[in-house]
């Protein structure tokens, strides 16, 4: 993975300001909108929500623990069996993932609430039961195209199952594990806003939301900032991770 020095950050930043500023204008002057803030009344409203003891922090310990939580679930789920069924899962495998993969989620919300209720479980669930297809389908691809020749030389040297598991299989997934933490990372921070507007009063979405219907627009675009640097923190997490967990990958680029 590529290492980003200051000033490639600072010039996206500059980036990301000039659109938001340009946008901002556009909509408040020449579409009336006022449902988008400039820049600088966000930014306030951010600083102001991140202080000791604001709300935001609240709001974002609540979100990053029910993103964690899940991510790890589904990491713990989602790898193993991923490794299984594209090693030795044969078509049966194959074709229960492709049944129930494309099938979306989050219409199952009301049931879960029912069952679990309308706390953390319910909304670690829904996340967990997301992201956990997205793992499981891309370690599955990536252990089922582990090159025949690794395999066969583990297996000439007499190494079982397990040797191949540990030292051929698993690392050959493992970058593949880490653009499915990365991928999962957005889904897992889209489908939180979604289970946070129901029925919580804990969460960067609920935050969101109330800031929302109380016309309240430079607080709704601060708990979009913070959700976004939630997504970011855990991005530069998996950088450093896969950066020493796969110093191979990072030679062959």
């Amino acid at each position: 993975m590529p290492r980003y020095r200051w000033y490639h950050y600072a010039v996206a930043l500059a980036i990301l300001a000039l659109a938001w500023e340009g946008l901002a204008i556009w909509l408040n002057i020449w579409r009336g909108v006022a449902a988008f803030p400039r820049l600088g009344p966000a930014v306030a409203a951010f600083l102001e929500g991140v202080k000791p003891g604001g709300p935001l922090v609240e709001h974002f310990l609540a979100s990053a623990y029910r993103v964690i939580a899940s991510t790890l679930i589904s990491l713990a789920l989602g790898v193993p069996l991923g490794l299984y069924l594209g090693r030795s899962g044969g078509p049966v495998g194959s074709v229960l993932v492709y049944l129930t993969y494309p099938v979306p989620k989050v219409v199952f919300l009301p049931v879960i609430m029912v069952v679990l209720g309308i706390g953390d479980e319910s909304k670690i669930f829904l996340i967990t039961l997301v992201i956990f297809f997205q793992i499981l389908v891309t370690v599955k691809d990536a252990a089922a195209n582990v090159p025949r020749g690794l395999i066969r030389s583990v297996q000439s040297l007499g190494g079982g199952e397990a040797q191949i598991y540990r030292h051929v299989i698993l690392p050959a997934a493992l970058p593949a594990i880490f653009t499915a933490l990365r991928l999962s990372t957005g889904t897992a921070v889209a489908v939180l806003f979604f289970a946070e507007t129901y029925a919580t009063r804990r969460g960067l979405g609920s935050y969101v939301w109330d800031a929302w219907s109380m016309h309240a627009y430079s607080k709704m675009f601060a708990g979009v900032m913070a959700m976004a640097l939630m997504g970011f923190g855990f991005y530069v997490v998996l950088d450093i991770a896969e950066r020493y967990l796969c110093p191979w990958a990072e030679k062959q680029r």
